[in-house]
């Protein structure tokens, strides 16, 4: 069906009230305010408290995408999240009916901080097939359930929230096209970014090592890893895209840390004034970066806005693809929804 194209309707973002400050967690780890931002960027990230799941996150923000998008029913639910409720079943069919959408299918995609790309690719493969004609992508981590709070190499960073998109069916040039999805994976580096236990080859057992029932990373890897495969994938799809740098008006990349993302923008050409952070605020909330980011900078995009996103995350895991910003026509968030919206931004 070569008429239709993916477009985005609608997006919405969810964070737990909590605010967690540096200075808050120098108080229990052995770290600085200084330390932390020099580092990372970071200076607050949300903690959900132990009765909020991601399912919970995950149903607040994919009905604010719906309601901006102006839709009552999808055809398909697409969850991204290294952190399910449960092991088993997915996450994603409750989630689909906490929303009122009945038996539409529904399933969560794994591919942790790249998971949001890959979930956007199904999407958009499903709509250019004709197999749907509207998909809720969602993108939801608690990574604070798998993350030890006594290790200052993790826990610094990673903040809880989601994020969500609605991708509708729409006709070629339409502001909101999503691009090509670039993806890649490299199995040999599954050791890179790891829960080592919990999963079939090492089942949790009273002798689990304490080290192996949590989130580890090895950083200096993944930092080199993550800046070279976006850089890499970006420039692909805006190649794909038939789009210069200079033509592309922001980066939209998985918010791990302001080092990468500002190594990312210098790799393909992108001043630092044109990537987007609100890492600043969130930590690096995994799969539900890129369409928090999305959500909270919405007021600062402008309809027709040229967007490259990019991700890595563990697996490894990597992907990018383009997107004009759609006209903001569709309804705007009720007074009771909790999308933060970020100070305007400027070029």
């Amino acid at each position: 069906m070569t008429d239709r194209v993916a477009v985005l309707a609608g997006w919405g973002a969810d964070a737990p009230d909590r605010i967690v400050t540096n200075s808050e967690l120098e108080n229990s780890l052995d770290t600085t305010d200084a330390w932390i931002t020099s580092r990372t960027g970071i200076h607050e990230r949300r903690w959900a408290d132990p009765g909020t799941s991601t399912g919970d996150m995950a149903v607040r923000a994919g009905r604010m995408a719906m309601r901006r998008a102006g839709v009552t029913r999808v055809d398909r639910v697409v969850l991204a999240t290294t952190t399910p409720d449960h092991t088993c079943p997915a996450t994603a069919p409750w989630v689909a009916h906490q929303l009122g959408l009945g038996t539409v299918p529904a399933y969560d995609v794994a591919a942790v901080c790249s998971g949001f790309l890959y979930a956007l690719a199904g999407a958009r493969e499903a709509v250019l097939a004709g197999s749907a004609d509207t998909v809720l992508v969602i993108g939801a981590d608690r990574f604070t359930s798998i993350v030890d709070p006594a290790d200052r190499s993790t826990a610094v960073i990673f903040g809880d929230g989601a994020g969500a998109v609605v991708i509708r069916a729409g006709t070629p040039g339409e502001a909101g096209t999503l691009g090509d999805v670039v993806l890649g994976a490299d199995g040999s580096q599954s050791d890179h970014i790891m829960v080592r236990a919990g999963g079939a080859r090492q089942p949790l057992a009273p002798s689990t090592p304490h080290g192996d029932r949590y989130f580890a990373m090895r950083g200096p890897e993944v930092f080199s890893a993550a800046v070279s495969r976006m850089a890499n994938a970006a420039a692909t799809a805006l190649d794909r895209s038939g789009w210069t740098t200079k033509e592309c008006d922001w980066l939209v990349a998985h918010q791990a840390n302001w080092r990468i993302l500002a190594a990312v923008g210098r790799a393909i050409g992108i001043d630092e004034d044109r990537v987007v952070c609100d890492l600043d605020r969130f930590g690096n909330t995994s799969a539900a970066s890129i369409p928090m980011a999305l959500a909270h900078h919405a007021a600062g995009f402008r309809t027709g806005d040229r967007l490259v996103l990019a991700a890595f995350g563990g697996g490894t895991t990597w992907g990018a693809t383009t997107l004009t910003w759609p006209e903001q026509t569709g309804r705007p968030p009720a007074a009771t929804d909790r999308t933060e919206v970020l100070p305007k931004l400027t070029r």
